[in-house]
């Protein structure tokens, strides 16, 4: 009985961590669905709206890996709530912005909330997996995922009708979600306890498995350049999808809004379908799946209709979006040990690499248009043939 009872307090505890993710990736997600608001009011150039994408994503990538050693080494329970802080006060000032400047430091502050948020929260889903990581994983990023798809609905419900300022509502967000991680941390030491006893046992019965250093070198480096292909075209979506829409399609932009939406939300399904058969069929073919199964699908796309773009486009999201928790479990079995870096390191490697990602296509579509750059992205899948290349870990 005291074993089903911990069971639903660790599944609890999932569902509130997620919760958290919904919150903080909601109020994340309002920074790319404020582009045409923010384009349209400042005169902002493509060139701009990209940097502004890679201001932000930058600053949510460099600390993301420190808080994670950091965190390693001295267990910090509630620097998610502090992570919060950071988030409350760039909505704010991005509300209230006068000029470019003031919207780069808003998005800076932001970044830094969400860079301090991942490795820790990244390390309690972990820990309160149990035996199911990908189950735990994809709970975890089923409540990001959905919140970086409800950003565009609430920006075509609130924003667009109401104004940029009404940015400074969702602040309230970031206040439900300071609650929420002071009692996530409050449990912290509780199910610690529990997985280092897990942990031993598997130490115990030899099912702890040790790489040499040339395997999780290799390994890691594959992993790194997927998660670059797969940001690299997925970025094209969140930042410059509704463009696409509005020019190619002649759509408003609360329909573009919305076509954004439904995009996202697919990645939510895929993040928890994956999970849930990564735990049955192994990291190393969803891995392999979610590479190589949207490529004909992205090949395509650029010659559809209204229609078939949005099909095209839930298809490709929801294969893509089934890999990152295979990603993250698979790099967590590798260093075991370093759970807050290799959190911190791969979510950090979402927001730097999409930076990245979005400031070259900014440059892109201002010299060449926005359908050429989505006919360029469509070939960017099959860069991701290198995973043929990782190494199978599992037994």
């Amino acid at each position: 009985m005291p074993k089903k009872n911990r069971s639903k307090t660790y599944l609890l505890l999932l569902l509130i961590l997620s919760t958290s993710h919904l919150l903080n990736d909601l109020m994340q997600s309002l920074i790319p669905a404020s582009y045409p608001l923010l384009k349209e009011k400042y005169a902002l150039s493509f060139v701009q709206i990209g940097l502004i994408s890679l201001t932000f994503q930058i600053s949510g990538a460099l600390l993301q890996p420190v808080v994670g050693l950091i965190t390693d080494r001295k267990a910090a329970p509630y620097s998610p709530v502090i992570g919060m802080v950071f988030t409350f006060s760039g909505l704010i000032s991005l509300a209230f912005a006068q000029n470019y400047q003031i919207i780069l430091i808003s998005v800076v502050l932001i970044g830094i909330g969400s860079s301090i948020f991942h490795p820790e929260a990244t390390r309690m889903a972990r820990y309160a997996a149990g035996n199911r990581q990908g189950l735990a994983q994809g709970i975890f990023q089923v409540g990001g995922q959905t919140g970086g798809a409800l950003g565009p609905i609430f920006a075509a419900i609130i924003l667009v009708p109401w104004g940029l300022s009404s940015l400074s509502i969702f602040a309230t967000f970031a206040l439900l979600a300071m609650i929420l991680l002071v009692w996530i941390g409050s449990k912290q030491h509780e199910i610690s306890i529990e997985f280092s006893k897990n942990q031993r046992d598997k130490k115990n019965k030899n099912e702890l498995k040790i790489f040499s250093p040339f395997t999780i070198f290799f390994s890691l480096s594959i992993l790194i350049f997927l998660v670059f292909t797969k940001n690299f075209y997925t970025e094209s979506f969140r930042s410059f999808y509704t463009f696409y829409l509005i020019e190619h399609f002649g759509l408003s932009i609360q329909a573009s809004q919305l076509m954004l939406f439904i995009f996202l939300f697919s990645a939510a399904l895929g993040v928890l379908i994956g999970g849930i058969i990564g735990d049955k069929i192994g990291r190393y073919w969803i891995i392999m799946i979610s590479i190589l199964g949207p490529l004909p699908l992205t090949l395509i796309l650029p010659y559809a209709d209204l229609f078939w773009t949005g099909i095209l486009t839930i298809l490709i999201n929801l294969i893509m979006a089934s890999a990152f928790a295979s990603i993250l479990i698979y790099s967590i079995d590798l260093l075991p040990n370093r759970i807050g870096l290799i959190g911190g390191l791969f979510y950090g490697l979402n927001f730097g690499l999409g930076g990245i990602a979005a400031g070259f296509l900014g440059l892109l579509t201002e010299e060449y248009g926005i359908e050429t750059t989505y006919l360029i992205c469509s070939f960017m899948p099959i860069a991701g043939l290198i995973v043929w290349f990782l190494p199978r870990i599992e037994n």
